[in-house]
């Protein structure tokens, strides 16, 4: 059996979309199965062992440089390679216009279906002319977990249950950055692009205070200009914290996924941390908490929801917990 997954972005729609592998081959052990992936994301998706091929997608890349010569080549390797296998099936689990072309644009073998979303789910950002590339689409609750809804359509399409938590299948990586400390340590993702996403200053470095106990260090990292000034801000104020250098995509997981402790608002490197179920403290701000929490895990422990952020009480609460229980 030869299946194609096309999932592009973001980084965290990405992640979520991996414990489908993980279903698809305990039942169907010998399935091959391939995967659409833009170009940022492909070390990501290689680092499930059970994807067989990663095929690079790089439309936000190439859409600024429609006319050059070399975005055109790149373009038609894209093309020849997506349409190099014959699949019996091909399933689009973001449901937007530009994946459904992709499905389009691939080859289905003898009898093969294409397969996708009937519908979108709440506040997601799903495009129903998606659907005219459809052999077969599969509805879900409009209030599907972003983990559940990827495995439920394979599922129904591939006519099994999906009766277990969810498995990532993510392998560690083999990396000794120079900032690693050799001691146990903390992380704080504490950016993120939405600022009503964010939780407030006072509130980390109270966080910080609590965790001096431990005395283990917090690595603050960041991603853009305005999250180091953030960061070296609440430096300032916490005697145990300290900024990293920028890191790579391959080194902030290996930040994730080595961390004795992570606490982070909704982000994609919050939810890389729980899916290797390092104990994570989950922070929701702004965003609904049924929509991504780490609910796989007893080490993923999930504060907060929508308009009502948890409190730093809560959070010691919590990571005492966790501190306890590993």
């Amino acid at each position: 059996m030869k299946i194609l997954l096309i999932r592009v972005s973001s980084l965290g729609d990405v992640l979520h979309n991996m414990p489908m592998v993980d279903d698809i081959k305990a039942h169907y052990p010998n399935a091959q199965i391939d995967w659409v992936v833009e170009e940022a994301y492909v070390n990501l998706v290689k680092l499930q062992p059970k994807v067989n091929k990663v095929i690079a997608y790089a439309l936000r890349r190439w859409r600024k440089s429609l006319g050059n010569k070399e975005t055109r080549a790149e373009f038609k390797h894209f093309y020849r390679t997506l349409r190099e296998e014959a699949y019996d099936y091909i399933f689009d689990t973001q449901g937007l216009l530009k994946t459904g072309i992709i499905m389009g644009v691939a080859r289905t073998a003898p009898n093969g279906k294409k397969i996708g979303l009937a519908n979108g789910t709440e506040g997601s950002g799903y495009e129903g002319i998606s659907r005219i590339f459809h052999d077969l689409s599969i509805p879900v609750d409009r209030r599907t977990h972003a983990v559940l809804r990827g495995r439920l359509v394979a599922a129904a399409a591939l006519n099994y249950q999906v009766d277990t938590p969810a498995s990532f299948g993510l392998q560690k990586l083999d990396l000794q950055p120079e900032w690693m400390p050799a001691t146990p340590y903390i992380v704080f993702f504490h950016g993120t692009a939405g600022e009503s996403k964010k939780w407030p200053r006072h509130n980390w470095i109270g966080t910080a205070r609590d965790l001096q106990v431990t005395g283990w260090p917090i690595l603050l990292p960041w991603g853009t200009a305005a999250e180091k000034a953030e960061a070296e801000a609440m430096a300032e104020h916490m005697p145990n914290a300290s900024v990293l250098p920028k890191l790579s995509m391959q080194e902030a997981t290996v930040l994730a996924q080595r961390a004795t402790l992570v606490i982070g608002v909704d982000t994609g490197l919050v939810h890389i941390a729980a899916a290797y179920e390092t104990p994570t403290i989950e922070i929701y701000c702004d965003s609904p908490r049924w929509k991504t929490e780490g609910n796989w895990s007893d080490k993923i422990i999930n504060l907060g929801d929508k308009g009502n952020p948890p409190s730093v009480a809560e959070v010691e609460i919590a990571f005492e917990r966790l501190l306890k229980a590993y």
